[in-house]
């Protein structure tokens, strides 16, 4: 066969790729369907438990067994993404209602892993086995081939619930993600009941029985006023509070205590340490003093973050602090995005439970369909057999005179006497008279003896008669839709009265947390920082106490207030800035913080050259001066930024920054310029030969280097106070060096 090729544009092709890819990872990955609110490795998992018979009232299975079964047949994405699946599906602070009966270590609330899948077992729970799998044997949903066509599953679960508001879902597809939060059982089905009742009811009218969201974690909404606008849009943002109570001391020698009882939904997680950080950061940076201790006494019981309170605490300041600078108060993203008919679509509250109950209304067609085609074979095999019992005597003469099971078929379907043996011509004409049909037929040739004893004969009847009572029901609620609705509304009651609990989450229009940090009192401190970068900063009664050693022990000692930033120099051409007040004070004997750890200053890539108050930095002018010899004076006002990294100056490639040197731009001073190379080579000239220049410029050549050389040292003799420097062993006096221009050779100094 010739090879084809096909010509095709190159942008084409990747733009239908790309959507092709974009809509596999929506549609069979990372959005939940609306009528089932499972994503495909959630249903994938409990048909597989299905399968494998783990009903809620039979033993635990190794989670192994459930992932591999699940890979093996229909999900082959990988186990960690169906064993992380199956794990979120088991825990109860994270789901309104957990699908799987976990056993052993599933997660905590704190943000722990569950342990491997060969540790754990698992097994459903009793609401998924009732609500979310029952009647797949009956034809409600359909079935559709697996990866490989070697197995059949199901496209979407009966589910009786909407569990895409009980459960919620959250996942990120290819340009879209969906961010649903879980609500209560026993009002989601309010809210469905009162839709059945009135479809073209609105979202206000359904938020009667649906007031918001029921986190299982509790908490509060404090945002009321905004739910209406976000369950009729989709889309929106949920404040969120944690629960705080007040304990006051009980004896003496107790202190007050303020206890965090329930957390917002968002902090479950690693985010729970991040809050008890985050107050101790609260305590250390001083912006507040009424908390002695925190300690954490959370248990299976429950959340129980304890703050120790020194006495008159002002405890209302104190909620409004954490509300405002911790994870206390956060927002939740709502995005309600589903799978609609095989497409994402962001849907309103009334949206999904029209959905939902479309499609529970169809699987409850399908139901009673399957039930009722069942029920008219067994009315048919019962008239059969009720018929035969009353000629039963023509039946055993038939069986007895036939010489196969197929002549007695024959002649109970089509009256076909034949071959057979009657003992009288009568019984004949009565045997061509017979007309059963092929499944009543095989019936009676099933039929057991004891049967035909006239209390079984009785009991036959009555089967009978019950058959046709469920006929006519069953034909009832496929025909009236009143009745099919009761039946439904049946259920969910049943649902709801086993499974339902009380609501945990409060919902209100809370006031706005308002927290006005007291002016801080402005004092004088010291910043340190020795010659491996470790810092911290002393007060002033601390420095006086110990000046003499703090000069020998430390490389940098900066003056500056406690509202002022340090500014740090790097021979990359980089200002770090870090507020003093993010400086641990310490003692004189502390070891101090390393300033990697307080800025974005990283020791492993820049070296610092200089370090000082930024309130001296803006108030200032600067020489700089590079190791190739380019010289600039910059205004410090140049480099006054509110971000904590920024470039104080270019540099020309393979160029470092070796000195930053505070200078007088008086023009009477007449101050000069002394450069040092590491060849032994000096050039003095005016400083007013330098310009001015801005931060991003490169700066002017201050001297001409020969091809190795670099400058090692810059002095500006009024602004430093020198006059002289020890040069080999032998004092070099400055007022003896001629005084050049810029961009000159220079002297060699010989010793």
């Amino acid at each position: 066969m010739s090879e084809q090729i096909i010509k095709a544009e190159f942008s084409e092709v990747m733009q239908k790729s790309y959507i092709d890819y974009a809509m596999s990872v929506i549609c069979s990955r990372a959005l939940p369907d609306v009528r089932d609110g499972l994503k495909p490795v959630q249903r994938r998992v409990l048909y597989a438990m299905d399968e494998l018979g783990l009903r809620f009232d039979r033993p635990h299975r190794k989670s192994a067994r459930i992932v591999g079964d699940t890979m093996g047949k229909y999900h082959p994405h990988g186990d960690s993404s169906i064993y992380d699946a199956l794990v979120v599906m088991s825990q109860e602070f994270k789901k309104g209602m957990a699908l799987v009966d976990g056993h052993g270590n599933f997660g905590s609330i704190e943000g722990d892993g569950a342990a491997a899948m060969r540790y754990t077992e698992a097994r459903l729970q009793k609401i998924t086995q009732e609500a979310y799998l029952a009647d797949l044997d009956k034809n409600v949903v359909d079935f559709i081939p697996n990866f490989d066509e070697t197995e059949r599953e199901p496209e979407v679960l009966p589910v009786k619930i909407p569990n895409l508001l009980v459960n919620g879902a959250d996942g990120i597809a290819v340009g879209m993600t969906t961010s649903i939060p879980p609500h209560n059982l026993g009002e989601v089905i309010d809210a469905v009941k009162a839709y059945m009742r009135k479809e073209s009811i609105t979202n206000e009218e359904l938020m009667e029985y649906l007031p918001g969201p029921d986190f299982p974690t509790g908490g509060l909404v404090v945002n009321k006023k905004e739910l209406l606008d976000i369950y009729s849009s989709g889309t929106g943002k949920l404040k969120l509070r944690g629960k705080v109570v007040f304990e006051p001391a009980k004896k003496r020698g107790e202190k007050d205590k303020l206890v965090i009882t329930e957390i917002p939904y968002t902090m479950i997680g690693n985010n729970i340490a991040k809050f008890l950080s985050d107050v101790v950061g609260l305590i250390e940076t001083k912006k507040t003093t009424d908390i002695l201790d925190i300690s954490n006494e959370s248990s299976k019981e429950g959340i129980r973050i304890v703050l120790e309170l020194r006495k008159g605490a002002d405890v209302e300041r104190l909620k409004n602090l954490l509300y405002k600078k911790t994870k206390l108060e956060d927002t939740f993203g709502v995005n309600m995005l589903a799978i609609v008919d095989g497409k994402p679509e962001t849907l309103s509250l009334k949206d999904i439970i029209a959905c939902h109950t479309h499609f529970h209304y169809e699987v409850t067609t399908r139901k009673y369909k399957t039930l009722l085609a069942k029920l008219y074979d067994q009315k048919e095999i019962r008239e059969g057999l009720i018929l035969a019992c009353d000629m039963i005597d023509l039946i055993i003469e038939i069986i007895r005179g036939s010489n196969s099971q197929k002549e007695v078929k024959a002649c109970l379907t089509k009256g076909e006497t034949g071959d057979i043996r009657f003992r009288s011509s009568d019984s004949m004409i009565e045997a061509s008279k017979l007309h059963f049909t092929e499944k009543q037929a095989a019936a009676i040739l099933d039929l057991r003896l004891h049967r035909l004893i006239g209390l079984e004969i009785q009991a036959l009847r009555e089967e009978y008669d019950e058959i046709c009572k469920k006929i006519a029901e069953y034909e009832d609620i496929l025909s009236n839709p009143s009745s099919m609705k009761r039946v439904i509304r049946k259920e969910l009651d049943g649902l709801k009265k086993e499974f339902q609990r009380e609501r945990r989450t409060v919902i209100e229009d809370g006031k706005a947390a308002v927290y006005v940090e007291a002016p801080l009192k402005q004092e004088q401190i010291y910043f340190v920082m020795d010659r491996f970068g470790y810092s911290k900063t002393f007060d002033k009664a601390t420095y006086e106490r110990n000046k003499e050693n703090v000069r020998k022990d430390y490389k940098y000692v900066v003056p500056c207030m406690n509202t002022d930033k340090i500014c740090i120099f790097t021979n990359q051409g980089t200002m770090h800035q870090v507020k003093a007040l993010d400086i641990p004070a310490g003692k004189y004997r502390d070891k101090g913080t390393p300033i990697d750890n307080l800025s974005n200053y990283n020791s492993g890539k820049e070296a610092i050259i200089e370090v000082m108050a930024a309130e001296s930095v803006i108030s200032s002018s600067f020489l700089f001066v590079t190791a190739q010899g380019m010289l600039k004076i910059m205004d410090g006002i140049e480099l006054k930024a509110a971000k904590r990294t920024v470039a104080s100056t270019k540099l020309m490639g393979g160029d470092e920054l070796i000195r930053i040197i505070p200078v007088s731009m008086d023009p009477d001073l007449e101050d000069k310029v002394i450069l040092q190379t590491k060849g032994g080579v000096f050039l003095k000239f005016l400083l007013s030969d330098v310009p001015a220049k801005k931060k991003a410029a490169i700066g002017v050549k201050g001297i001409k280097l020969t091809k190795d050389d670099m400058i090692s040292e810059v002095y500006v003799m009024e602004a430093q106070q020198i006059s002289s420097i020890m040069y080999k062993k032998k004092k070099l006096e400055f007022n003896k060096l001629k005084l050049s221009k810029r961009d000159t050779k220079g002297s060699k100094i010989r010793r």
